[in-house]
């Protein structure tokens, strides 16, 4: 089971009126620990106000500035965010969980590739990560940047993606694509959407070239736009996505013949150590029914995004709700994310040490 340690906050620097950056003082002995592909997320965790925080962001350095950096965009209610913007310091301590995520795709000198990136509102923190490595170590590559938000001044990142822009002239096209301000080229104004990937083929991108596409930003978006891509035949394993969010959380199943007072036997091995708990049918996820018993479990997003909670299912039988992180083979080895799976067996065993 993946473990987390104490990180000084090495400074916090406002990139837009909503969001914040905040770079992360790892400590030599660590950084081989910490050491990170770009489009990965590490895990951050902090008690505000008496609660434990658990939240997964995207690094937006490049491993080649040898930074370990993340953004934090404050959205309406978020307990995270919201302290993160109003309250985090340089000099204030972290919990950190080491770099975890397949959203990267292997980066290497002398390598020729046309990648299309697809971007909107946070979902810029490791494409910008990708973007920076692939300009700086593959000279040959080029890049087509899309990236959607609301206004001007709440483009993340504006000025260093500008400075990308100017010094990888020829190899790195940006374009911003705005829905709440009026842009020059009406093609820009919007959103990232089906219909307009049809209006820029051919004219931003050519589908037939693109070696790799990657896609991050909110569900809705990721949806439309891969499925949008691959009609226009960028084959399905050439894209990859990344998830900010879902619309809604994992909801059991009723299953029939499994009435609420019935309980499932839960076994669960973690840290070398065997619990054990009885979790009621049509209830509450494995995750959820371990932490209302104590038990000290890693997990960020509860989405089934981040893969944080990846178990072994060694007995039994559960419903996984949602799955946005585990590969097909990763599912047919037996592996279930905790926070969408609900008991639909008498007895479950789970492993978080495998």
């Amino acid at each position: 089971m993946q473990h987390s340690y104490p990180i000084k906050i090495k400074e916090v620097r406002r990139e837009t009126d909503q969001c914040v950056s905040i770079a992360l003082e790892i400590p030599e002995d660590q950084k081989e620990l910490f050491r990170y592909t770009p489009g990965q997320y590490i895990n951050l965790i902090k008690n505000v106000d008496g609660e434990e925080l658990h939240r997964s962001y995207s690094l937006c350095s490049s491993p080649v500035e040898q930074e370990w950096r993340v953004a934090v965009k404050q959205i309406e209610g978020g307990a995270f965010s919201t302290y993160a913007n109003k309250k985090l310091k340089a000099g204030d301590i972290i919990e950190v969980m080491p770099p975890n995520g397949k959203f990267t795709s292997e980066i290497k000198t002398g390598q020729a590739k046309s990648y299309l990136f697809l971007a909107a509102g946070s979902g810029i923190t490791p494409i910008i990560s990708l973007v920076k490595t692939i300009l700086k170590t593959e000279k040959l590559s080029q890049i087509c940047l899309i990236y959607g938000n609301q206004k001007t001044d709440q483009i993340i990142f504006l000025e260093e993606l500008m400075g990308l822009k100017n010094l990888f002239l020829g190899r790195l096209s940006l374009y911003f694509i705005l829905s709440r301000e009026l842009m020059e080229e009406p093609y820009f104004n919007g959103r990232i959407c089906r219909e307009k990937l049809e209006l820029f083929k051919s004219k931003l991108y050519e589908p037939n070239d693109v070696d790799e596409a990657f896609i991050c930003g909110p569900e809705e978006m990721i949806l439309e736009t891969k499925a949008a891509l691959e009609e226009q035949g960028i084959a399905p394993q050439r894209i990859h996505v990344e998830l900010f969010g879902t619309k809604s959380s994992a909801k059991p199943t009723k299953f029939a013949g499994l009435g609420s007072d019935k309980e499932s036997s839960i076994l669960l091995k973690t840290d070398g150590r065997t619990v054990s708990f009885n979790l009621p049918f049509n209830s509450t996820s494995l995750l959820d029914g371990a932490l209302k018993n104590k038990v000290n479990l890693p997990y960020a997003c509860k989405g089934g995004v981040c893969c944080t909670c990846k178990a072994k299912l060694l007995e039994g039988e559960v419903e996984m709700v949602r799955n946005y992180g585990l590969e097909p083979e990763e599912i047919e080895a037996g592996y279930i994310l905790t926070c969408q799976s609900f008991p639909k067996s008498a007895k479950i065993s789970v492993d978080f040490d495998q």
